[in-house]
């Protein structure tokens, strides 16, 4: 390895953090745009507040925790499930700030103060959400498991205008997996919701 500062055979301290310094933040168009400073606990812990289903939580978080740990394991809303851990199966689906995004890769810190809804914050005033009565009215489910992210989903889905045929449903939902293949009774359910949003 060839030495950053030539000042020998080693790689010397320095030279390694001259290569490995922190860049510049990134500019888009006139605005630049930088990291927001979080405050940190002499532990090392970052406080985070979760703006979820209307509620304002602060927390106190090691700042590797995702958001779909926050969900379960500090803020006590098992709706959102943990499937693979890795992104690929959406059963960690939640929405921030309207966009659908996989808890399980969004780190906790990265969404302080934004709007997340769970499965649980879909429901106003004990009345189901039209997703959710679509999927009671079309089986959408067999184990249920992966539910809460289908539906999830789903609810994005119509909003983004993209439920425009099953065949879209299905492109659009791709990142959902049902392991039980419920998949034609999800297209149904969500091909007969867009009516009742």
């Amino acid at each position: 390895m060839p030495n950053a500062d030539n000042s020998g055979s080693k790689p010397r301290r320095r030279g390694f953090q001259r290569t490995t310094a922190k860049p510049e933040p990134a500019a888009r168009g006139d605005v630049v745009v930088a990291e927001r400073p979080r405050s940190r606990t002499a532990s090392g812990s970052v406080a985070v507040t979760l703006r979820v289903n209307g509620d304002e939580h602060r927390l106190t978080l090691d700042p590797r925790t995702t958001l779909l740990d926050a969900l379960r394991d500090h803020l006590d809303l098992p709706g959102t499930k943990k499937g693979c851990d890795m992104g690929a199966c959406g059963a960690c689906t939640v929405h921030v700030d309207g966009r659908r995004v996989v808890s399980c890769l969004t780190l906790a810190a990265s969404v302080d103060r934004q709007a997340i809804t769970t499965i649980e914050g879909l429901a106003q005033n004990g009345e189901l959400h039209p997703m959710q009565v679509a999927f009671l009215d079309h089986d959408g489910f067999q184990c249920g498991y992966c539910t809460p992210g289908q539906i999830m989903s789903a609810v994005a889905l119509i909003r983004e205008g993209r439920a425009t045929s099953p065949e879209a449903i299905r492109e659009f939902m791709n990142g959902n997996i049902c392991r039980c293949g419920a998949y034609p009774n999800i297209v149904a359910a969500i091909k007969a919701a867009p009516g009742k949003e």
